[in-house]
């Protein structure tokens, strides 16, 4: 755990949190700055900045946390985020599951998608690449 995390702080119950659930390995808890209702946050209690910080079998209940989460509120739409570095929005150094609502077009996440024409030899050499480095 790192000391100056707020989730790792979270973690250790140094600050409170309205939790959803807690093992061994996951904390999930209501969003205290909610894009919804329900609003909610699933974290590895790993500490690591990034996805690939995280060993597999400590990510192993996440989804499933989150899933459980979505049957319990009874949602229709809603969305599953996770993000990785600045540019890609990460605001807290811990990597953390979003579970956010989407009841109606002004509540929960709001999304542009700005897909690009592509080209069908890159994208071939590009899945040789990613195969032959996995």
């Amino acid at each position: 755990m790192a000391a100056a995390c707020i989730f790792c702080k979270i973690i250790k119950g140094e600050i409170p949190s309205l939790k959803l659930f807690e093992s061994e390995k996951t904390l999930a808890f209501l969003d205290i700055g909610p894009l919804s209702k329900g609003h909610s946050l699933v974290i590895p209690k790993y500490h690591g900045a990034k996805l690939h910080d995280i060993p597999d079998d400590q990510l192993s209940e996440v989804l499933s946390v989150a899933k459980k989460i979505a049957v319990a509120q009874d949602l229709k739409d809603y969305n599953i985020l996770q993000n990785n570095g600045r540019l890609a929005h990460q605001e807290v150094d811990h990597v953390h599951f979003h579970v956010i609502p989407k009841p109606n077009e002004q509540e929960g996440l709001g999304v542009g998608w700005p897909t690009k024409q592509a080209d069908k030899g890159e994208l071939q050499k590009l899945l040789e690449d990613i195969k032959s480095r996995m």
